[in-house]
Parts: C-alpha cells; sequence; structure tokens
C-alpha cells in the first residue's frame, strides 16, 4: 500500500506522500481536529456549529474536478472509450438476475406478461440511467453519485449516500462471491454445500464458510489493482462469451418454443400483477452506477459516456425481454421452476445437459460483476477518501499502475469476510433499499442542478422549486402507499394529478438556471421527475424488515460521522478554502503589478 499522508499547504492530509510501507495515526486521521486530545474535544465542543455548516455546504464543479483530484497527487490513467464502457455497463448488470429473478416474477406475478415487465422495469432503470449520464459528463470523477450530490445536495446528503453505496456494494460482492460458487458446484455435479465448511459452532445462515468466493474475490482484486486496460479487456472477452452463451440458450430454446404457452392466458395475474413483478424485475439491472465512476479514466467523457451507459442499458433491456420471452415459449408459466427456471425448462424438454451451458453462462456474467463491482468499490471509496469522510490513505492513486490499489485491497478484505461467512439468503435481502433511494437521490439533484444556481437563483424562485420537489417526492410516496395498502384506483388519480400538476408547474414557472455543456437529459423535468416516482414506487414493494435494517445502518453511519467524519471533513474543507484565499489573493496581486506595468 501506498502509505504516509502529509498534509499539502498547512498540514490537513490534502496531499498523499509516499512515506514508508507502515502505516500511522497520520494516514488515517491527518486533521488539526486528531492531532491532541485537547483538539478532539475542542472539536466535538463545535459539533453543532460543524455540522451546521456541513449541512448547508455545497462542493463546486471545478472543485470535485480539480482540488479533489489533486488530493490523490497521482492521476488514474485515461485508457477508456466507449466500447469499453459498452462491456463494462453490460459486465455490471448482466450476471445471474436473469437466471433467477425470471422463473419467480414469470410463476408467481407476471405469467407470460413477465416481458412486459421486464421492459417496465427496464424504462425505469434507463431513466436513472439518463440522470447518472448528464452528471458523469459533466462531472467525470472517481465518486459517481457521491460527488453528484456533494455538488447538489450538500456534504451531509452525500456522506449518507456514499455510507449506503458501500454497503450496497459490499453486500453485493459477497453475495455475487457466494453464488459464483453454487453455479461452480452445479457444473461440478454437487450440491453448493459441498464446497463449504460447516462450522456448527456458529450461527445459522453463517455457518457455512465459503474459501471459494474468498479466493474468486482475490483474483478479481489482482486484475483490478495490477491495471485497468487490461481488466477492461478481460471484461470485454468474458461478457462477449457471456452474451454468446446467452444467444445459445435463445436459439436452443426457440427450438421447443410452443406459442400457446405464450398466448394463452397472456395476464393471468391482471396488470398489477405485472407492475409487482416489474418492481422486482427492477434488481436485475443494477449496477449501471459503477461506469460513472470511471470517469477519470475516459478519454472523452463528453462523447463515450452517453454511447456505453445508454447503449449497454439498451441491449441489456432486449436481452431480458427476449429471454423472459423464450422461457414463457418453451413451458406453461403455471409449471416454470420459480428458483431454477432455465434449467428446469431445459430439463422438461429433455435437454437436461443444457444446464451446464446455464451454469456456464450465470459463472461468466458473475465474474464481470464481480470486477465491476470491485472496480466501482474502489473508486467510490478513493473520492470519498480525497473529502476526508473516510480516512485518507484511501485516496491514493498508485503512481505506476494509475489504480487505486489501497481501496481495492480494503474493499476487497470486506467483500472476502462478508463472502466467507454470510449466507445467500441473508445478503438477498439487504441490496435493495440503499440502491433505490441513491438513484431517487440523483434524479432529485438533477433538478436542482438545472434550476439552482447559488448566488443567481432568487429566493423566491428557490422556494417555488422547495415546493414542486416536495409536491413531487410527497406524492411518488404516496402512490408507493396506497399501492401497498389498497386493491383500488382512485388513490392513484389523485397522486398521480399532485405529480403531473407540481412537474408541470415546475416547467412552466421556473426558468432553468444552467444548461448542460456537452449532453444533457432530455425533457427536463419530466424525466427526472418519473425517475423520481418509479423509484420511490419500487421501494414500496419492498418488506418491511429491510426498511429496518436500512434505518438501524444508517444510525451507524450518523454515529461515526458525528464523531468522526464531521470534523475530518470539516478540517480538509477549511483547508481548501485557506488554499483558495490564497490562490485568489496571489491572483490579484499579479494582476496589480501587470496593471502597473
Amino acid at each position: 500500500m501506498v502509505t504516509g499522508i502529509e498534509a499539502a499547504g498547512g498540514g490537513q492530509g490534502n496531499g498523499i506522500k509516499k512515506r514508508s510501507c507502515f502505516c500511522s495515526k497520520e494516514d488515517f486521521l491527518p486533521e488539526e481536529s486528531f492531532k491532541s486530545w485537547g483538539n478532539y474535544v475542542h472539536a466535538l465542543a463545535n459539533t453543532k456549529t460543524r455540522l451546521t455548516d456541513r449541512i448547508l455546504a455545497r462542493s463546486m464543479d471545478h472543485q470535485e474536478l480539480e482540488q479533489m483530484r489533486a488530493r490523490s497527487d497521482n492521476q488514474m490513467k485515461k485508457t477508456l472509450n466507449w466500447w469499453d464502457l459498452i462491456w463494462f455497463g453490460i459486465g455490471a448488470v448482466m450476471g445471474a438476475g436473469i437466471f433467477v429473478l425470471t422463473g419467480q416474477a414469470a410463476r408467481n406475478d407476471a405469467g407470460p406478461a413477465v416481458v412486459i415487465s421486464y421492459f417496465i422495469s427496464g424504462v425505469s432503470a434507463l431513466l436513472s440511467v439518463l440522470c447518472y449520464t448528464e452528471f458523469s459528463v459533466e462531472l467525470p470523477v472517481a465518486g459517481g453519485s457521491f460527488s453528484y450530490l456533494r455538488v447538489e445536495l450538500g456534504d451531509f446528503v452525500a456522506y449518507i449516500a456514499a455510507g449506503n453505496i458501500l454497503f450496497e456494494y459490499v453486500v453485493a460482492g459477497a453475495s455475487v462471491a457466494r453464488s459464483w460458487t453454487s453455479y461452480f458446484a452445479t457444473l461440478c455435479n454437487h450440491n453448493p454445500n459441498d464446497f463449504r465448511i460447516n462450522v456448527p459452532a456458529l450461527a445459522d445462515n453463517f455457518n457455512h464458510l465459503d474459501p471459494i468466493a474468498v479466493f474468486i474475490s482475490i483474483l478479481v482484486c489482482i486484475g483490478a489493482a495490477l491495471s485497468m486496460k487490461a481488466s477492461s479487456r478481460f471484461n470485454s472477452v468474458t461478457t462477449i462469451v457471456h452474451l454468446v452463451v446467452l444467444v445459445f440458450i435463445f436459439i436452443t430454446g426457440m427450438t421447443k418454443a410452443n406459442p400457446a404457452n405464450f398466448t394463452t392466458n397472456f395476464l393471468p395475474f391482471g396488470f398489477r400483477g405485472v407492475l409487482k413483478a416489474s418492481a422486482v424485475l427492477f434488481f436485475a439491472y443494477v449496477g449501471f452506477d459503477g461506469v460513472a465512476t470511471l470517469g477519470e479514466e475516459i478519454k472523452n467523457p463528453g462523447r463515450d459516456i452517453p454511447i456505453g451507459l445508454i447503449g449497454s442499458m439498451l441491449v441489456t433491456i432486449a436481452t431480458y425481454c427476449v429471454l423472459s420471452a423464450t422461457l414463457c415459449l418453451m413451458q406453461p408459466y403455471s409449471q416454470i421452476d420459480a428458483d431454477a427456471s432455465f434449467t428446469m425448462a431445459f430439463q422438461a424438454t429433455g435437454m437436461n445437459w443444457a444446464k451446464y451451458i446455464v451454469a456456464l453462462g450465470a459463472i461468466k456474467g458473475m465474474t464481470t460483476v464481480l470486477l465491476a463491482n470491485l472496480i466501482a468499490q474502489a473508486r467510490y471509496f478513493t473520492h470519498i477518501g480525497r473529502t476526508h469522510m473516510a480516512p485518507p490513505i484511501l485516496a491514493s492513486i498508485h503512481p505506476k499502475t494509475g489504480t487505486p490499489v489501497n481501496a481495492t485491497v480494503i474493499m476487497t478484505v470486506a467483500n472476502s469476510l462478508v463472502a466467507l461467512f454470510t449466507s445467500l439468503d441473508v445478503l438477498a435481502n439487504l441490496l435493495s433499499i440503499s440502491t433505490l433511494f441513491i438513484f431517487s437521490l440523483v434524479s432529485l439533484a438533477l433538478i436542482v442542478r438545472r434550476y439552482y444556481v447559488t448566488g443567481e437563483t432568487s429566493t423566491s424562485d428557490r422556494n417555488k422549486l422547495i415546493v414542486f420537489l416536495t409536491l413531487i417526492v410527497g406524492s411518488s410516496i404516496a402512490t408507493a402507499v396506497y399501492w401497498v395498502l389498497s386493491q383500488g384506483w382512485i388513490g392513484y388519480v389523485v397522486t398521480g394529478v399532485i405529480w403531473f400538476a407540481a412537474t408541470l408547474g415546475l416547467q412552466l414557472t421556473l426558468k432553468q438556471a444552467k444548461k448542460p455543456k456537452l449532453w444533457g437529459v432530455p425533457l427536463v423535468p419530466w424525466l427526472p421527475s418519473a425517475s423520481i416516482a418509479f423509484n420511490v414506487f419500487i421501494l414500496g414493494s419492498i418488506d418491511v424488515p429491510s426498511f429496518i435494517r436500512f434505518a438501524i445502518w444508517t444510525l451507524v453511519l450518523l454515529v461515526y460521522y458525528i464523531f468522526v467524519a464531521l470534523h475530518a471533513s470539516y478540517d480538509a474543507a477549511r483547508e481548501t478554502d485557506r488554499v483558495e484565499a490564497q490562490a485568489s489573493q496571489a491572483s490579484q496581486a499579479t494582476n496589480m503589478e501587470a496593471g502597473t506595468s
């Protein structure tokens, strides 16, 4: 690891210097508030003032693009283009979800209309992709959504989102690693637990240790740390092989297609069942946000990011719809196996050997998901370390590889520990809320970015914006609650009218304060407002225990923030202000000298 944090211009740890191969306190807490116990007590005494400052503080585009990146000293290498991003987008999203979720949705919720469910959830995901694309073109930095929220909604909101982002990625990485073991066992004609170590002394769901999951995580870590370009090539090749396997499944499955399975009783559960299934299937599209963290490594962000993000999502939507239709053509929906849908469908048609092809496709897909997951994790954590909300040792970029080695290794350790002990049943219920919460915030932040500029937007326009956003979010929440509590339709008319009126009012009464320079989301505010409504609606399908876990994790984040991150980020921000003031004074002095001459 690159260690030894040394202050750049004043001792606040804004620069990273290679000093030794051993870590010290300065690597983790170099800020003034942690220099001594007296300083720390003084910082705690000023918690209220500092908290107010951080809640109200918003970063600026140039700070994220220049000052934050400079804190890593070394730069990431610009080696990626739109072709790499398309395959990263597909590789990050298209894992085992199509094999796992399709059967559940078709059998229990939508029937053959699962194709429509996939399309609806795909359109919802595409709305979020559009919002991410505009931000990532304007702010091509490693922080992804964390940076976007810092600029538009402030430090505090960004911190809460960042904590949930990292939680989401750790859980997803551990879940995929354990699934990798399960499908590998299928290839070897074994039960998944045959390849795990049973420790009866440990609690249930934590007593089957998975060394294979740890091993594959370490292999992925080595590749991600050594070279981004090599990782991109591996991802491209593996994803292409995965798509070839999916095409093979489609062609082979269509040889056993029976149109009657698809057309007879197409909507067995009604349109409500279609919407219920779309809420579940949305999670088959999760992962694209990781592509936004590659901004610093893209040669031409203005061209490459829109092509890569939007192109990969369109390919994914088409693939999911085609494969789900294939499954429903092969078997009546009532006979589809909810747990191993494609495997059992091939077996029922006399092609038992095809289960090995399905398992191979799942393993290929999960390998690229693991790689994309870890790459995104490391870059998120790198930028969070730059702000000092996490230890600044994580902000280090290796001078030779141009990759965030420290963050990559640390996140691999976290993923491996969770994957080693925790069963899939526990992990599967931990992902949902964090993802949708962040997608909703990014869509909200895009509206704020277009309609509010500090120092330019009038107080009356700002207040109108707050009212309209409150109505948009409130009506979206009301729609989700009504979906859960009622079987009627009158409530949707009321909430839909409020949402429509608030969005229309936003468009007609407020002028956009900022236009995108290179690429922008069309039909603003309608598309980001619809994205908020879709994401909040899907949140309504998640069980209560997941909300409780989300609340507990957020509380843990708040405790860490109050006692550590608040004071570290406050000191780092003050140092940034001081450096900017010195630069401004120097510039003024230079201009005065030039004028005198």
